[in-house]
């Protein structure tokens, strides 16, 4: 908003990477990335609203900044009138920076206040007028004289988004599965492929038809080798993000890069017998790299070196089997190259015994489409990691039981001023890195019973996977002094007012409390009479009404929560 910045508006509406479409590595099914439209389609308050007045006022202000002219005007007392080149005329007091931007035609001349300081509000004398300017932001004046719009005071109703549970007719509580084992056989027993190399090959050669790449060998041994002995190793030198391991078709353990740092090493104490012994390696990925310099080349799956190491007498010793014949298979049995299910016989899955935390399982559920209009979601809670389809169609990668790091979170409201990064404004904290996956209502047929199959990978607890919808569960109204708050149930109506004050409330949507300036007259009765019942209710943060107390040289706004 400060001379010569461009705002780019990246993304607008939010989506999801259906299938195998998330690039990577690590990026989420969820394609949602706080945009102003969330990936379900439902608006992203306040984001939606604030940026959508922006949007009217710059479009109102249209011939203003398309032909008019722009200079400097130095107003002094750490304030300036930016009249713009394409370099402006700063005046700083202390680290304060103020600046003045107008465009101006025959017509009229409209105003941008900046204030870039990240701590200080100021309140501004500008052509004989008081302003109210606080720290990192920009106040919009389109006729130079009357505050329109400003970047941090935001007049638009937050929304709180609740998953209820499936609520069609004669749907069970809990969701009844069938399962069975991926027969994997040809690969951690026989060592099966579709083509061999002497060499170690990146993931990639696969043509990325499929998540996973087979790495087969047999490793001959007699009790002679020098290698022999009670504590022998499997060590693995790995650039994919998801690494198994079996030995002679037992698994061995897997390992998974964190994120940022894809080389690790997998190393696990295995059983070897004298004779053939067969070592099987599934690399999985979430996605290659598909942006960056040179990201073509970015290695991904088993580089090597992959080592038997045995240890004697504190002497270790290691056999290097990365240039055997190793025999390479893409994918797994039940699914073909385009990420489609392969029809499976009826009588192969079981209704009892359904086992949880088991690797390389397939569970299958049917279920009804949720009444209404509601977007729909899986809650896939306690699973591991895998792939989910909806009447045959893929709903992506599912990963909840990767969770986020556990700091940089904070209970405060966010602090956006200053410059941005990726530690600012962090929630979710500690929670699964995505638990909800979208699932479009056109996927789903209404009236009849939808199919859910899932390959679990890592292993996880089908029974605590539900069917839910999304819909506004509580809003938060807020709206600075002499402006209009809104506050809406997106198709429904508000149920109840559970918090409200006209004065310097403190706290964020969901834990609002009253500052020491506040009404004198109770705003929470004044809201629940005017708006409990109604599906929108508007009321204006004026002293008139609300009456205030302690309030002297503060910013005062009413802000109000109501339950849906």
């Amino acid at each position: 908003m400060t001379p010569a910045c461009l705002p780019d508006l990246c993304q607008y509406h939010g989506g999801t990477n259906f299938g195998r479409t998330a690039g990577g590595p690590y990026i989420t099914t969820s394609y949602d990335y706080n945009a102003p439209l969330d990936e379900y389609g439902n608006l992203n308050q306040p984001k939606y609203g604030h940026l959508k007045e922006l949007h009217a006022i710059l479009h109102s202000m249209e011939k203003l900044l398309t032909h008019g002219d722009v200079s400097n005007q130095d107003l002094g007392n750490s304030i300036s009138t930016n009249l713009i080149t394409l370099t402006s005329l700063i005046n700083f007091v202390g680290d304060m920076y103020m600046q003045v931007t107008t465009y101006k035609t025959s017509d009229g001349s409209g105003c941008f206040l900046s204030n870039t300081n990240t701590t200080a509000d100021a309140m501004v004398n500008f052509q004989g007028a008081w302003y109210d300017v606080p720290a990192w932001s920009v106040s919009v004046l389109p006729d130079c004289k009357n505050e329109a719009y400003n970047t941090a005071k935001v007049n638009t109703e937050t929304w709180v988004m609740e998953m209820k549970a499936n609520d069609a007719e004669h749907e069970p509580a809990d969701l009844k599965w069938v399962w069975r084992p991926e027969i994997i056989d040809d690969t951690v027993i026989r060592g099966d492929g579709q083509r061999t190399a002497s060499k170690l090959m990146d993931q990639k050669v696969a043509n990325d038809v499929s998540d996973y790449l087979w790495y087969m060998t047999s490793v001959n041994l007699d009790e002679n080798d020098p290698i022999w002995s009670e504590d022998m190793r499997l060590r693995v030198n790995c650039t994919g993000q998801v690494l198994h391991a079996f030995v002679n078709g037992e698994y061995v353990g897997k390992q998974y890069a964190k994120y940022g740092i894809y080389n690790y090493v997998f190393e696990k104490k295995i059983q070897l017998k004298p004779g053939p012994n067969q070592i099987t390696l599934l690399s999985a990925t979430i996605g290659f790299q598909h942006y960056g310099s040179k990201f073509d080349v970015v290695a991904n799956g088993v580089s090597g070196p992959v080592e038997i190491v045995g240890k004697k007498n504190d002497i270790r010793v290691i056999k290097d089997v990365s240039s055997q014949k190793w025999s390479y298979k893409a994918g797994i049995n039940s699914i073909d190259r385009n990420n489609k299910l392969l029809k499976v016989d009826s009588s192969k899955w079981k209704a009892q015994e359904l086992p949880t935390q088991r690797k390389m399982t397939w569970y299958k559920t049917t279920f009804k489409a949720p009444i209404g209009r509601d977007p729909v979601a899986l809650d896939l809670e306690g699973l591991g990691k895998g792939l989910a389809w909806v009447n045959g169609m893929s709903i992506g990668r599912y990963w909840p039981s990767n969770i986020a790091e556990d700091k940089n979170c904070t209970n405060k409201a966010c602090d956006y001023r200053g410059k941005y990064d990726n530690y600012k404004c962090v929630r979710y904290c500690g929670k699964a890195s995505q638990r909800w996956y979208h699932v479009p209502r056109s996927f789903l047929v209404e009236g009849e019973m939808n199919e859910l199959v899932l390959f679990e990978e890592f292993g996880g607890n089908p029974s605590l996977v539900k069917v839910q919808t999304v819909r506004v569960g509580r809003t938060c109204g807020n709206a600075y002094e002499n402006k209009t708050m809104e506050i809406r149930c997106q198709g429904g109506s508000i149920r109840d007012v559970i918090f409200a004050s006209f004065g310097d409330v403190q706290g964020r949507c969901g834990s609002f409390a009253k500052g020491a300036c506040q009404e004198k007259n109770d705003a929470l009765h004044i809201i629940k009479k005017e708006c409990v019942g109604k599906e929108q209710c508007l009321v204006r943060a004026d002293e008139g009404v609300f009456g205030s107390k302690n309030c002297q040289g503060l910013r005062k706004r009413l802000v109000a929560e109501a339950v849906c």
